[in-house]
C-alpha cells in the first residue's frame, strides 16, 4: 500500500485508512467483537496503518476494540481518536470542548486504547461555547506533555481552522467529502492547501450509497441511523441513483467496482487526501484497499466531474435535530 503524508506534517499513513465507527456504533446489529478484531488485524496485514475511532463511538467500546486489536502492532500503526461531546447515561449529549473535558477525554482514551500517546487527536465537533484558541491551547499542552502527537479538527469551517492553526498547527481536518458531498471544495480544500493541512474524508462512500448496493427499494431498520437521514428516503435514493450509474460506467471500463472508482476519485483530488471508508466485512476491506491501485486519467476525471456537475443531489446530509446537537 502506498503512503501519504497529511499536509506538511511528518505523519505518514496508508493511502486508504479504516474507519472503525460502524463496528460498534450507528450500524446495528453489531458484529462479534472477535470478528472485528480479526478484521482490523487483517487490515494491518494488507498494508493499512491508519485507524479511526472516537470516545463517543459506543460510547467508549470502539476505542477498547481498536486498542485491543492493534496492541500487537502498536509501533506500526497510527491511531486517531476524538474528543468533544458530553456523554451522559451512555449517550452523546451535546458538544463540550471545555479544557477540563478535553483532559478527561484524553486520559480515558489513553486507557481504552492502551497506549502511552495518541497519534492524532481530533476535536470531534466545534463547540460554539468554547473559543477554538482555548481548545488548541489545551491540545498544545497535551502535546508538550507527551500525551498527544498531532492535532486535528472535524467538520470545522475555514475561519475556525485558521484560528486553531495559529495556536497549534493542525495536522489534519476530518470532514465528509465524496462525489455526493462536495461542499469542502469551495472553501475548505483551498484553505488546507494554503496552510499545509491534510484532509481525511469520512463517509467517502456516502454511508454505503456509492457502493452501488442500494436502490429505490432499499429499506433500513429503525435501529440503522441511515433510516433518519434525508438522503436515504425512497425519493432521494431514486433521484441520486444517477450518480451511482455514472460511477458504474467508469468502473466497467476500469474493471473495477463503483466503490473503488468513488475512492480513487477522492485520492486523485489531492496527494494529501486520505479517505477512511468503514466496513465490517473482509471482502469490502479488500475492495476498498484495491482503490489505491486504480489510476484515473485526466480524461476519466474530467468525464466524472462534468457528469457529476449535472446531477443535483437530493436530501440534506443530516436531519435538523442532529445538526443542532452536533453544531453542524
Amino acid at each position: 500500500m502506498q503512503k501519504r503524508k497529511l499536509g506538511n506534517s511528518n505523519l505518514e499513513v496508508s493511502a486508504i485508512g479504516l474507519g472503525c465507527m460502524g463496528m460498534s456504533f450507528s450500524y446495528v446489529p453489531f458484529p462479534e467483537k472477535k470478528d472485528m478484531i480479526a478484521l482490523i488485524q487483517a487490515a494491518v496485514e494488507k498494508g493499512v496503518n491508519f485507524f479511526d475511532t472516537a470516545e463517543v463511538y459506543g460510547p467508549y467500546t470502539n476505542e477498547e476494540l481498536v486498542g485491543e486489536a492493534l496492541a500487537p502492532f502498536r509501533n506500526e500503526v497510527v491511531i486517531a481518536t476524538k474528543f468533544g461531546f458530553n456523554i451522559q447515561d451512555g449517550k452523546m449529549a451535546g458538544v463540550n470542548s471545555h479544557p477540563d473535558n478535553i483532559k478527561k477525554a484524553v486520559e480515558g482514551s489513553l486507557k481504552r486504547l492502551n497506549v502511552d500517546v495518541i497519534d492524532l487527536l481530533y476535536q470531534h465537533r466545534v463547540d460554539p461555547n468554547v473559543p477554538i484558541e482555548d481548545v488548541a491551547g489545551m491540545v498544545k499542552d497535551l502535546i508538550q506533555q507527551g500525551k498527544v502527537k498531532h492535532f486535528g479538527l472535524s467538520e470545522a469551517g475555514a475561519k475556525t481552522i485558521r484560528r486553531a492553526h495559529a495556536v497549534q498547527p493542525v495536522t489534519a481536518l476530518q470532514s465528509e467529502y465524496s462525489l455526493w458531498t462536495k461542499d469542502p471544495e469551495v472553501e475548505i480544500l483551498p484553505t488546507l492547501e494554503e496552510l499545509g493541512i491534510g484532509f481525511v474524508p469520512f463517509s467517502p462512500l456516502g454511508k454505503g450509497f456509492l457502493t452501488g448496493k442500494m436502490n429505490t427499494y432499499t429499506k433500513f431498520d429503525s435501529s440503522d441511523f441511515r433510516s433518519t437521514l434525508p438522503r436515504f428516503t425512497t425519493e432521494a435514493l431514486n433521484a441520486n441513483s444517477a450518480l451511482v450509474d455514472l460511477l458504474g460506467v467508469i468502473a466497467k471500463n476500469k474493471n473495477a467496482t463503483t466503490a473503488q472508482i468513488a475512492l480513487a476519485w477522492l485520492l486523485a483530488q489531492k496527494p494529501w487526501i486520505v479517505p477512511i471508508p468503514g466496513t465490517t466485512k473482509l471482502n469490502r476491506l479488500e475492495e476498498n484497499i484495491g482503490a489505491a491501485f486504480i489510476e484515473l486519467t485526466s480524461d476519466d476525471l474530467k468525464e466524472i466531474n462534468e457528469a457529476a456537475s449535472k446531477i443535483k443531489i437530493q436530501g440534506e446530509r443530516y436531519p435538523e435535530s442532529i445538526l443542532k446537537m452536533t453544531g453542524l
